[in-house]
């Protein structure tokens, strides 16, 4: 598989005001990055999404500067519908299982993709990849949801929403390379929140 050069510290052209043309071909690029990532995993040749945009690869990395950068923007829509979610939760009378939906709901988005729980976990530490800024939100969403359930003493105090994503991916990459077993990332999960459990 074909991996993006490391164009970093670039502002991708989606964060500046747009040509009509410019805004077709980046349209397309993202729409493509979707179609390519969902059907190959996240590491799809970024050279072909380029092509079947009907752009060059250069056009590709004007708009995106890296793979992260366009894996950000594939996945802007799940995350904002993960984020709606996370402040619903922050109204059910019981903490401790909002916080079980939305680690559930994360799983389901994560292995959407083949590879991006992977990429999640590595840029987990990196603050300054395109792919980090765009799970931020979901840390603190995600953050506040934990901390009304240690609040009710429902979880242990000294668990970080960190450890929280970290924990959820590794189970969605497990899920993700047991594909005969669709009932395993609901067991690790809940395998996993028992021990998270306050008293445990």
């Amino acid at each position: 598989m074909t991996t993006s050069t490391g164009r970093t510290g670039a502002v991708p052209a989606a964060a500046r005001p747009m040509r009509a043309d410019a805004r077709r071909n980046y349209d397309r690029l993202l729409a493509e990055g979707r179609a390519a990532f969902a059907e190959h995993g996240t590491d799809a040749s970024l050279e072909d999404i380029a092509r079947r945009a009907g752009v060059g690869i250069g056009t590709l990395y004007r708009h995106f500067p890296n793979r992260q950068a366009l894996l950000s923007a594939v996945f802007e829509d799940a995350v904002r519908a993960l984020l709606t979610r996370s402040r619903e939760l922050l109204d059910d009378p019981q903490p401790c299982a909002a916080l079980v939906e939305w680690l559930r709901a994360l799983v389901t988005h994560a292995g959407e993709y083949r590879g991006l729980s992977r990429a999640l976990m590595s840029v987990s530490r990196d603050d300054s990849s395109a792919l980090a800024r765009c799970s931020a939100p979901m840390r603190e969403a995600g953050g506040a949801l934990l901390v009304r359930a240690q609040e009710a003493g429902s979880v242990r105090s000294d668990i970080t929403i960190g450890d929280l994503l970290q924990l959820t991916n590794a189970i969605a990459l497990a899920a993700e390379e047991t594909p005969g077993d669709p009932e395993l990332a609901d067991r690790l999960l809940m395998l996993t929140l028992r021990g998270l459990k306050s008293g445990t």
